[in-house]
């Protein structure tokens, strides 16, 4: 016998609503960097699709230099495998000039926008618009464990020299087992080793181009500040140093394998954190060292979320954007992960926040770090380039990848720093007389 079943009127209105919203969720693929800051992001999906039930996130999380080639890619062939891009202040200006990333001008009012920092929010413009947002920000600044200085009777000078550093290495590499002197960025890149390297050319008075755009990459300061880098982590450095970038690096540092290291102001939250960092309890910061000139000693980058021109959810990339770089995914980051961990440097109510000055010891050192870099000024030399770790022109991917190859080669031996410096020299003159910079 059939029975008939009659449903309540409201029960059948709910259940068609919710089969329509499963039926009109639009599913957008994120790619980012495998970096500490991107990982809480992603382990933050629930909060994000729970907030928007229309949007379903699919990630893409890659290793830096292999993000960046697959991503690169996929924009100039207008391939449209992401809807939402991580990317940073130098492909930004390059990228929206090219009409590769779509606008955000349209942002609503309650993201704030004039709560970012300007500096940072400068440099992911184009003539006055935006074209991504910022996820973090940070400069460089160097950390080291003060219970070996103390130990070793090492004061830390206001601001260090790199022949002070260089002399501390020698004197506590190897006091403990497995204890690197310093560790640095060796793993070749543009933004991995050559981030690094950069500041240390600009800071021994280098510089990429001479106002004509010739490349001085064997001149004497290029040569002094690869010499002095070859030495210091040949001698002083960590076994493999050649295989090792910011990640790397951070492992080895918040394990106590390093008395110091030079690299990211963004690291600072991780190392504070004492279920992450076996150094919390002695871990001491200071500027970026320098040598000649302080100019270009610290860099300034921003990790930040843009929308492909190519993206077919432009929409529901934006809410995902405009969310994810938002003062309450902060706030939500800080409660859920801990104050030092939410991203740094991108917002000036991050930092009149009590509840994370009172964490993070560092942040007013950070954000003093990020105000006083100047990519407009990064060299002792006029340039006619604006950037401090990088050239802001579209050729510079290319030719500091190049270069970071023949500088990890002078780091492992496999050939001289003036073979490699000469090296770098000749590929980077081809290329900018390719490109119409130089004639030839």
């Amino acid at each position: 016998m059939h029975i008939a079943r009659h449903f309540p009127v409201t029960t059948l209105v709910a259940a068609i609503a919710v089969a329509g919203q499963a039926h009109a969720q639009t599913a957008i693929t994120v790619a980012t960097v495998n970096n500490n800051d991107m990982v809480i992001m992603q382990s933050l999906t629930d909060a994000f699709e729970q907030a928007h039930p229309d949007i379903t996130l699919d990630w893409v999380v890659l290793e830096e230099n292999v993000l960046r080639q697959r991503m690169t890619t996929d924009i100039a062939t207008g391939g449209g495998q992401f809807d939402v891009m991580t990317i940073g202040t130098y492909e930004v200006p390059i990228w929206a000039e090219r009409g590769w990333l779509e606008p955000l001008e349209n942002l609503p009012d309650d993201y704030e926008a004039d709560d970012l920092l300007v500096s940072v929010r400068d440099g992911l413009s184009l003539d006055g618009t935006m074209y991504a947002l910022p996820f973090y920000a940070e400069s460089s600044m160097m950390y080291y464990r003060t219970d070996l200085f103390e130990q070793a009777g090492i004061e830390m000078p206001e601001q260090p020299t790199w022949e002070q550093v260089r002399g501390w290495a020698e004197q506590l590499h190897g006091t403990e087992e497995n204890l690197a002197g310093i560790c640095l960025r060796g793993k070749p890149g543009w933004g991995e080793n050559m981030a690094f390297v950069s500041t240390l050319v600009n800071t021994f008075g280098g510089r990429w181009f001479d106002e004509q755009w010739n490349p001085e990459l064997n001149s004497e300061a290029w040569n002094n500040a690869i010499t002095f880098y070859v030495d210091l982590l040949s001698n002083y450095g960590p076994p493999g140093a050649s295989s090792n970038g910011f990640n790397e690096n951070l492992v080895l540092f918040s394990r106590g394998n390093c008395a110091m290291w030079v690299d990211a102001t963004s690291a600072a939250g991780k190392l504070f954190d004492e279920s992450e960092s076996d150094v919390a309890d002695t871990l001491g910061f200071a500027p970026a060292p320098i040598a000649e000139t302080p100019k270009g000693s610290h860099w300034l980058w921003s990790w930040a979320l843009a929308i492909p021109a190519s993206s077919e959810h432009k929409e529901a990339a934006q809410e995902f954007i405009t969310w994810a770089t938002s003062r309450e995914y902060i706030e939500l980051v800080g409660e859920t992960n801990g104050w030092t961990s939410v991203p740094p440097g991108t917002r000036e109510s991050t930092y009149a926040n009590e509840q994370y000055v009172d964490a993070a010891p560092f942040a007013d050192f950070v954000l003093n770090a990020i105000q006083e870099a100047d990519p407009t000024d990064s060299s002792l030399e006029p340039t006619p380039y604006i950037g401090v770790q990088f050239v802001g022109i579209p050729e510079f991917q290319s030719i500091g990848t190049q270069v970071g190859q023949t500088i990890a080669a002078a780091l492992t031996g496999d050939t001289t720093v003036a073979q490699a410096l000469d090296s770098a020299q000749r590929a980077t003159e081809r290329t900018m007389q390719r490109a119409g910079y130089i004639e030839r």
